[in-house]
């Protein structure tokens, strides 16, 4: 097997070649759905490319309102997705650490009374 393959179930604790398969499946479709289900999203709030037509950088900010819009719609999907390929266990402890390195980690540690 590939060293990079080696080391990254070595990071993951992941034990075998087919969870290593699935967790890769759960990102590409994660990757995709959020890509398809922004724009209606973003015409739903009444953020569309048109929209910012006429405004300095409105291109630039389009597509910053845009990431910032998809951001928890691709999180939310990771789960979801996860959770149907049953590898939720392996999602949520990296969604976990996501959301401490962004600053919502008051949320996931343990408090001792």
């Amino acid at each position: 097997m590939k060293k990079w393959l080696t080391n990254l179930k070595n990071k993951w604790n992941i034990k075998s070649n087919y969870q290593l398969f699935l967790i890769f499946v759960v990102f590409g479709l994660t990757g995709s759905f959020s890509l398809k289900l922004a724009k209606p999203v973003l015409n739903f709030l009444g953020f569309n490319q048109e929209a910012f037509a006429n405004f300095f950088l409105g291109d630039f900010f389009y597509w910053c309102i845009r990431l910032i819009i998809i951001f928890p719609i691709y999180q939310l999907l990771l789960i979801f997705f996860g959770f149907l390929f049953f590898q939720f266990a392996f999602f949520w402890e990296l969604e976990k650490k996501i959301l401490i390195k962004i600053g919502l980690g008051k949320f996931f540690t343990k408090k001792n009374h």
